[in-house]
């Protein structure tokens, strides 16, 4: 089975409203090493006794977009290239474009699956195209997205729906919402959860909270859907100080458990 390497991205400098989220990787790592809990995942498997894993803690993220996508490409193809599966926690949603043309790099183009309030399909945001609000349109403009599915969009205006019709993006709206509607899809299998795709009751830690979103059940039964090998996967858009008794911080780390399991259970990735 792959072995999984957790970082984070301590970065927000590309967030569009309130900085903040580069203070989440931080309080969901805290929330996952808590004797609050412990380390087991629903899937069965325990983190650090059943599944290979590993924290290489935070990478020296500055101010600088460039030089830290830069570095963001760097770490993932090592993992890559050791045979080793990172999982990410950030930081904005920004970061997902550097994390996915890594793993693209590596697999060509992935099919991903994006869990979000907001599509993040913006050409280009308050001038800056490399917004936490554009990153899914510069991932299909490079053609890094074999496809790419949306669960939990709630907040699809018409010039991101329209952007969707462009990248032929596949969107699972929450109106009408069951699990079942979200396709299975096919390796090389790369997730990205945006926490304000969960509704704000189950995260309030969040810098864009969007009433209506999933529930934490909901989310899980899509992700347990999956068989897939992945071969990548981010957390991203914890914002610690908007956080109401720690409870995004700890929905943060159990999906940390189950993404590990998940990606344990599902296997190697052989093109």
């Amino acid at each position: 089975m792959p072995a999984i390497r957790l970082f984070g991205l301590p970065t927000d400098i590309n967030s569009s409203f309130e900085r903040g989220a580069a203070a989440g990787p931080a309080a969901i790592r805290a929330a996952l090493r808590s004797d609050r809990g412990n380390l087991a995942s629903e899937l069965g498997p325990e983190i650090g006794v059943d599944i290979a894993f590993a924290d290489d803690g935070d990478l020296p993220l500055g101010e600088d977009t460039p030089r830290d996508d830069a570095a963001i490409r760097r770490h993932v193809a090592i993992l890559h290239e050791d045979g080793e599966i990172p999982l990410a926690l950030g930081g904005d949603h920004a970061v997902t474009f550097p994390l996915v043309e890594a793993a693209a790099h590596c697999f060509g183009p992935l099919n991903i699956l994006h869990f979000d309030a907001h599509p993040d399909l913006y050409d280009d945001f308050g001038g800056n195209p490399r917004s936490h609000a554009s990153p899914f349109a510069r991932i299909c403009e490079a053609g890094h997205a074999a496809r790419l599915v949306q669960v939990g969009i709630r907040t699809l205006n018409r010039h991101c729906r329209e952007q969707a019709v462009r990248f032929g993006v596949e969107i699972v709206p929450m109106t009408d919402f069951t699990a079942d509607r979200v396709p299975v899809l096919a390796g090389p299998l790369y997730i990205s959860i945006d926490l304000d795709g969960l509704d704000p009751s189950a995260a309030p830690g969040v810098a864009h909270p969007e009433p209506g979103g999933l529930t934490v059940r909901e989310m899980l039964a899509v992700l347990h859907k999956q068989t897939a090998p992945i071969i990548g996967a981010d957390i991203v858009e914890h914002h610690p100080g908007r956080d109401i008794g720690g409870v995004t911080a700890i929905a943060g780390a159990k999906l940390v458990r189950e993404l590990a399991a998940l990606i344990d259970r599902n296997g190697t990735y052989r093109p």
